[in-house]
């Protein structure tokens, strides 16, 4: 069983920047692939990033590339997602997500994720 907490998020202006944490509890966090994605309003949850076990394998949506980068510390239990030259766009509920991955890879499926934390919101003002 594992427990994740997001933090970080915030009201920001167009070009700024957030840093997301999401703290796991439980055991053998490295086991995991994590994830984390987001849903605006109005719409579904989308896939935003996701990193391997080991912290050496990376995925991102197309629409936030170059902005967002995923990464993990697999000593605090933690992974983080740094959100830069944020837009309106990236406007939503972002949502960690981890799941237990005996691959090398990662997944941007939401259906593959066994666990999810609460949300924190991120809001971008024009």
């Amino acid at each position: 069983q594992v427990q994740l907490v997001e933090s970080g998020g915030g009201l920001v202006q167009t070009g700024g920047s957030l840093r997301l944490s999401c703290a796991a509890s439980g055991r053998s966090f490295s086991a995991y692939a994590m994830g984390w994605f987001r849903q605006g309003p109005g719409k579904e949850r989308e896939f935003a990033a996701a990193i391997s076990r080991s912290g050496d394998s990376t995925s991102y949506a197309d629409s936030v590339k170059g902005r967002l980068t995923i990464s993990r510390d697999n000593a605090k239990n933690t992974v983080y997602l740094q959100m830069n030259s944020l837009k309106p766009e990236d406007t939503a509920v972002y949502f960690c997500a981890a799941v237990l991955w005996p691959y090398s890879g990662v997944s941007r499926a939401p259906s593959t994720y066994t666990y999810w934390g609460q949300g924190t919101q991120v809001t971008v003002s024009s």
